[in-house]
């Protein structure tokens, strides 16, 4: 059965792809993009079957407005992805207020208010999927990615949260966390702070470890596993995108269990009875 689909985020990358994939199998796409002209191939190729919108999902009473007129135009929204959002690569000492409060606003609070302005949506229908957009980077860290690395980190909380309380609704959530894949967030769609040198070798560390080529995957392989992620009469919570994020958690959380368990004694006294 053939869904409505509402993405943000939709000019390029991930969700640029996807839309064409929902787009392909005969769904209808909301695409919201801050240049609705980088959807004009699709308007062209699939017609009615997308309503493209312009919205900078910072704009909370616009974000709202988009939803009213997806709604209004298609019936219903049976899906939210959540994937507009930006990476900003600086350290954390580099990074201005401006820069930080940036990032979030578009990270955190954008996702956010398009999650608030579809629920009332998704409670009338008594059905609906959310998914957010997250990353691996919102399990474990980067160093020079710290302030989208606390973004992903909120999304993961918010959403873990949304799950218990929209469920006696009827309204599923779901969390889809990728590792590194070839598209330009790292590129024309990142910020960067003003470097300081004393921050160099950092740097040096973080590139090299980005030069494996086989650590990122193909941007449009990810789309059959999110086609059956809104499909699922059960889907879960959580999943990650890639080969190379479950490897990297288990490592990671091996570690924060083994620290948690050799400083347990310790813990335990802070109870205080």
């Amino acid at each position: 059965m053939a869904k409505t689909i509402f993405i943000t985020g939709a000019s390029r990358g991930f969700g640029k792809i996807w839309a064409e994939a929902f787009l392909k199998r005969g769904d209808k796409v909301v695409a919201t993009a801050r240049n609705t002209d980088t959807l004009n191939d699709l308007v062209a190729a699939y017609g009615e079957s997308i309503l493209p919108l312009q919205l900078d999902v910072n704009n909370h009473d616009a974000v709202f407005a988009a939803v009213e007129k997806a709604k209004q135009h298609f019936g219903t929204i049976d899906v939210l992805i959540n994937n507009a959002g930006y990476g900003l690569f600086g350290t954390i000492e580099e990074t201005t207020e401006q820069e930080a409060r940036a990032q979030i606003e578009t990270n955190v609070f954008g996702l956010l208010w398009a999650t608030q302005a579809v629920l009332p949506v998704m409670r009338a229908q008594g059905h609906g999927h959310i998914v957010q957009v997250s990353s691996v980077l919102g399990i474990t860290t980067l160093p020079v990615l710290g302030i989208y690395n606390a973004s992903k980190f909120a999304v993961e909380g918010l959403t873990e949260t949304l799950a218990t309380e929209v469920k006696g609704f009827g309204i599923k959530v779901s969390l889809i966390e990728p590792n590194g894949f070839s598209t330009d967030w790292a590129g024309a769609s990142a910020n960067s702070t003003t470097p300081m040198d004393v921050y160099n070798p950092v740097r040096e560390a973080f590139q090299a470890g980005m030069s494996d080529n086989d650590a990122f995957g193909i941007p449009e392989a990810t789309t059959e596993a999110v086609l059956k992620l809104v499909d699922s009469e059960n889907p879960p919570l959580r999943l990650f995108l890639g080969k190379v994020a479950l490897p990297w958690v288990k490592q990671v959380y091996a570690g924060k269990l083994a620290e948690w368990e050799a400083w347990s004694d310790v813990a335990a006294k802070a109870h205080g009875k």
